[in-house]
């Protein structure tokens, strides 16, 4: 049965590149996004309109739909790095690795270098740093995804064209050796670091790597944007830099390019439990996609938008015990846990003497809803006031202030999934299947139940690439 599965998805995809079809190919994934983070965030939609069940969203409206495996080729539960290359070469790794085989020295390419040799224009993008282990997938090849100078090195000589994200991993530099901007500047690429510098300069660039300002980089630094619980106005968004690429990149070349962009901040969200922010971070990437959408409607018979993920992460689940849900209530997080902690330790450090319960209270209702839509029990409230006592304490004697303040945001954070029916399994990774989601010729072969080494292969013969 799986045999006669691979020559119908081999017939598809040679049938598709003969009638030279197609040219634009978008890849996207949601680090750390599984089936329960999509269904989280439509069941989250479907609540606000009052009613049980989902609202869908753009990507899982997509007419294929499939399951993938995750596993890596020596851990059960894979990492962002094996889990990535495996999405990006067809290739099982060990865990850590970034475009090598398990015995960490082989490399293998991606599906981004096989587009390269076929002369189309390449972009890989995230809302992360460009030196993160999923988009280093793309055009990196080290044993290790620490090795972040080494591959920032790796996409300065890729040769692609178009970058973005935060910007690359600090430091910038290697004892010894020179600055990766400069590097990058050397290697043919203008960096512009705002979508707005992007729009004046970075559109007739022969190569561009777009960051976010370094003003708004001071506060997070370069590790990720801001979530999208927190964005201001003048920060980078994942939108913005989707719209950006297919600019550049259909102006670069007309006759077709790879577009991966990733959508990092699930991963991060969900590694930290925050649930009212891993639904928005889902939201934001369907966002994006929707840009893409909206390109692949101008050239239906031309395009392929495929959606997956490296892996799930925090083990979600809707539920703890009761039969029921109140995922409406996360309306009312209007920030991240991380910003939180960030506006309570600034409130302290700016005016010790003002930073009093009273205080806390107020942001806590005005970001989070306590008290103006979600009414604590009284075991909440209890462990709330223990919480604030310790602040208090650590005041008195001068003591670790900051420590006891990012207490009491973990415990506001785990009281939100408690309100909200939401329970996690960990903090970490797990291997519960990630979905699958195209749209556009030939991506038929993507549903039912798949390997992440199966994705890229099959991107690859349907767009005509050589698969190595």
């Amino acid at each position: 049965m799986r045999f006669l599965s691979i020559i119908i998805t081999f017939v598809i995809a040679v049938s598709a590149f003969a009638e030279g079809q197609v040219k634009y190919v978008f890849y996207f994934i949601g680090d750390g996004m599984g089936v329960n983070q999509i269904n989280v965030t439509e069941t989250y939609l479907a609540a606000l309109k009052g009613k049980i069940g989902i609202q869908p969203i753009l990507m899982s409206s997509f007419p294929v739909l499939g399951m993938v495996n995750t596993y890596s080729a020596t851990n059960g539960v894979t990492d962002s790095a094996a889990g990535g290359t495996a999405l990006a070469s067809g290739k099982k790794t060990k865990n850590g690795a970034i475009g090598v085989l398990a015995d960490l020295e082989t490399p293998v390419n991606s599906i981004a270098a096989w587009a390269q040799k076929a002369g189309k224009a390449v972009g890989v993008a995230t809302n992360v740093a460009i030196t993160h282990a999923t988009p280093a997938s793309f055009y990196g090849h080290r044993a290790s995804r620490k090795m972040y100078y080494e591959l920032g090195l790796d996409l300065c000589n890729s040769g692609y064209d178009f970058f973005a994200g935060s910007d690359f991993h600090t430091p910038y530099t290697k004892e010894g050796e020179p600055d990766l901007h400069q590097l990058a500047q050397e290697s043919g690429y203008t960096i512009v670091k705002s979508y707005k510098e992007f729009m004046k300069k970075g559109r007739k660039a022969e190569k561009v790597i777009l960051l976010q300002s370094d003003e708004q980089n001071k506060k997070l630094g370069s590790d990720h944007l801001p979530y999208a619980l927190d964005q201001s106005k003048d920060d980078l968004t994942l939108e913005q830099i989707v719209r950006a690429g297919i600019n550049f990149l259909m102006a670069r070349n007309k006759d077709g390019f790879f577009f991966q962009i990733e959508g990092g901040m699930i991963d991060y969200a969900c590694h930290r439990n925050d649930i009212g922010n891993a639904i928005n971070e889902v939201i934001d990437l369907d966002k994006a996609v929707k840009v893409a959408y909206e390109f692949y409607q101008q050239h239906p018979d031309e395009t392929i938008i495929v959606i997956s993920a490296d892996h799930e992460t925090g083990g979600l689940v809707m539920g703890r015990g009761k039969y029921e849900l109140h995922t409406d209530l996360l309306k009312y997080q209007r920030r991240s846990i991380d910003e939180l902690k960030w506006i309570l330790n600034e409130q302290y450090k700016k005016s010790p003497k003002k930073f009093t319960w009273t205080a806390v209270e107020k942001q806590l209702r005005e970001l989070m809803g306590f008290g103006a839509g979600i009414t604590l029990d009284e075991k909440q409230t209890e462990r709330m006031q223990s919480r604030w006592q310790a602040v208090e304490k650590a005041m008195q004697e001068d003591g670790k202030v900051s420590k006891k303040i990012d207490d009491l945001c973990e415990t506001v954070n785990h009281i939100l999934s408690e309100v909200a029916m939401i329970s996690w399994a960990s903090g970490g990774h797990s291997n519960g299947y990630v979905p699958v989601y195209a749209i556009g010729p030939g991506t038929e072969v993507f549903q039912g139940r798949i390997d992440n080494i199966e994705i890229a292969p099959a991107m690859g013969k349907i767009a005509g690439y050589a698969v190595e």
